[in-house]
């Protein structure tokens, strides 16, 4: 794949940021888990993941669905697909296809899957309108759709408060928008899900409020390193800005008083008519 097309992701495909997404699959894993099993995927079910990236869920729900289902999972990062792939294959799952495509510009046909997952996805695509089409004609009828995007980023907060870590969240925001994305894409969701011919069913809001002690801190603690370092990349941001964030990290990780509150993001499980 060109080297320009996978620059794309405004967050990069590198070897830390896999780490970064493994973690990030790990803190969020339980929540996963129940919206899945309150969906009903199980044994022999067909389930397309949308926007696989590394593979991680992809993993989860080949194991799952078992040798009798099928998983789909497509991606546009040739990097993150080899990824997923050398995953599948060193536990022996044996029932994912990949495909190498992006959603907002490939169709698929009629799959007729029983379940699609899409986890942060929309938020950084520059047209979630022709995403959730896609997904939604892949569907069967009765089929789910079942999505996490952020609505709120702006819960991004270190308590007590720290200036710099207030910018940097202002600028992750603006750095998502400047690629064609938008961070609080969840609020315009169930719209264009009607739009596509889903119904919601469900909607339920998940943020957490988390000390250094707590696993969680440690997606933060992954974030900050690795998103500096990538919006220098980007030339967005200078040097001393960067030390600064990362200075009032530090002090914030080091003090048994502080407080770390997750940016919202809405679990919204729809279903075509």
């Amino acid at each position: 794949m060109p080297e320009k097309k996978e620059r794309e992701y405004v967050l990069g495909t590198h070897d830390e940021e896999v780490a970064r997404l493994g973690l990030q699959h790990r803190v969020w894993r339980s929540v996963v888990a129940d919206c899945w099993r309150r969906v009903g995927i199980t044994h022999g079910w067909r389930v397309l993941d949308a926007g696989a990236g590394p593979g991680y869920a992809t993993a989860d729900l080949a194991e799952i669905v078992g040798p009798t289902g099928t998983v789909v999972a497509i991606e546009r990062s040739a990097r993150f697909l080899q990824v997923a792939r050398a995953r599948c294959q060193s536990l022996g799952l044996a029932n994912v296809e990949f495909r190498e495509a992006d959603l907002t510009e490939h169709t698929l046909e009629d799959l007729h899957f029983d379940a699609a997952w899409c986890r942060w996805v929309a938020s950084f695509v520059s047209s979630p309108e022709k995403l959730i089409k896609t997904i939604a004609g892949a569907l069967r009828p009765g089929g789910f759709a079942i999505f996490h995007e952020y609505s709120d980023y702006e819960t991004f907060r270190v308590m007590p408060t720290k200036p710099a870590l207030e910018s940097f969240m202002v600028e992750v925001m603006a750095s998502w928008r400047a690629s064609g994305g938008e961070p609080n894409i969840a609020r315009e969701l169930p719209r264009l899900l009607a739009a596509a011919g889903l119904r919601v069913v469900e909607i339920r809001p998940q943020v957490r409020t988390v000390s250094p002690r707590d696993y969680t801190w440690q997606w933060p603690a992954s974030f900050v390193e690795i998103n500096l370092e990538r919006l220098r990349e980007l030339g967005r941001v200078t040097p001393e800005w960067t030390a600064d964030v990362l200075r009032e990290f530090k002090e914030a990780e080091a003090n048994e008083g502080s407080w770390f509150t997750t940016p919202m993001f809405l679990e919204i499980i729809a279903r075509r008519e």
